[in-house]
């Protein structure tokens, strides 16, 4: 007779007690990964601060939560102003008291050549995706400093190591994230803090920035393949918030990437310039009045997943970042890593369509 598998709350009860008691705030809580992550912590019981700019959206997230059997207030604010940022975790703190875990999830990105993208783009997209997660960070530290306690996760990409053809804007913003966040953590370590800082690095998740993202592309646009729920990372930031790291990396796409970028950055130039392209757009043509939420929110496109399901994972590996890096110490290693890589993309169909 088949053993039943255990619910989904038994399977996670007692790792789940350790966040039942603690404040979470998450940015870009409307939509995707942070949405995902806000349902993941109330499932835990947790108190959850919600950031995101439009208001209706965060209330339907609050009012999902509290059914997940979490507690929430929706905090909206544009993480591009950081006095709005920290009137949000005022908010906040009034409501549930100290905060114990920060994770900066708001994203904008353009995809397009970067001679087709406007200098009033990139600022855009350079102060949501960049400086949203360092007026996070900033709000975060002004309230766990004087503990001395607490956990910041910062939600970065594989394209913090390898920036990649179209999204220039977004690739820079993240490669910005991950400087700011080695020098934070180093001086942390100077102070003698016990404030934990991470970053997990995402591969492509299937999220609704697909279909609200500006483009001037003339084909809708796509993630990347091979694509993960959002679920699935919303799981590695939960255990990452109970266990940081330094960093994590998710899904053996990002492993490839990340590693084969520090063997061979040249011959991945000209790898994503004949690939990158095609595999970022379906056959859909962009229709003219086409809308998008670089600067103003999108109303009614707020969920969690994206169009892309029929292809997206439900599992992903995570691995220690510190842990993966040792293995370029071995010559041998790096080589089958890179031989992966090359093997894994060319075999790899390049999509059109859903």
């Amino acid at each position: 007779m088949k053993r039943a598998e255990p619910s989904h709350d038994l399977r996670h009860d007692i790792r789940d007690r350790t966040v039942g008691d603690r404040t979470v705030v998450v940015t870009g809580a409307s939509a995707g990964v942070g949405r995902a992550i806000a349902a993941r912590f109330a499932r835990a019981g947790a108190r959850i601060g919600l950031i995101a700019r439009d208001a209706e959206a965060l209330e339907s997230v609050r009012q999902e939560v509290e059914r997940l059997g979490g507690s929430a207030v929706a905090a909206p604010a544009d993480v591009a102003d950081a006095a709005g940022v920290f009137a949000a975790a005022d908010r906040i703190r009034a409501a549930f008291g100290p905060i114990d875990v920060w994770i900066n999830d708001a994203m904008a990105t353009v995809f397009s050549p970067v001679w087709q993208i406007s200098p009033d783009e990139f600022r855009r997209v350079t102060e949501v995706t960049y400086l949203g997660a360092v007026h996070g960070t900033l709000a975060a530290l002004r309230d766990m400093r004087p503990r001395d306690r607490g956990t910041v996760i910062q939600i970065g990409s594989a394209l913090a190591y390898r920036g990649i053809p179209l999204q220039a804007a977004y690739c820079g913003a993240k490669h910005a994230i991950r400087g700011f966040t080695d020098s934070l953590r180093s001086e942390l370590i100077h102070a003698r803090s016990r404030i934990k800082i991470s970053m997990v690095q995402l591969p492509a998740v299937n999220t609704p920035q697909f279909d609200w993202a500006r483009t001037h592309m003339t084909r809708e646009p796509r993630p990347v393949p091979p694509v993960i729920e959002p679920e699935a990372i919303a799981e590695v930031v939960f255990r990452t918030a109970q266990r940081p790291r330094r960093e994590v990396w998710i899904g053996w796409s990002t492993l490839e990437v990340i590693l084969g970028n520090l063997l061979l950055p040249a011959f991945l130039d000209r790898y994503v310039a004949r690939n990158a392209f095609s595999s970022q757009e379906t056959a859909e043509p962009v229709q003219p009045d086409r809308k998008d939420n670089l600067f103003e929110p999108i109303h009614g496109l707020h969920r969690t997943r994206g169009r892309f399901s029929r292809e997206a994972s439900r599992t992903a590996p995570a691995i220690a970042g510190p842990t993966v890096r040792v293995a370029p110490i071995a010559a041998g290693a790096l080589a089958l890593a890179a031989v992966a890589f090359v093997a894994g993309g060319l075999a790899r169909p390049r999509p059109h369509g859903r």
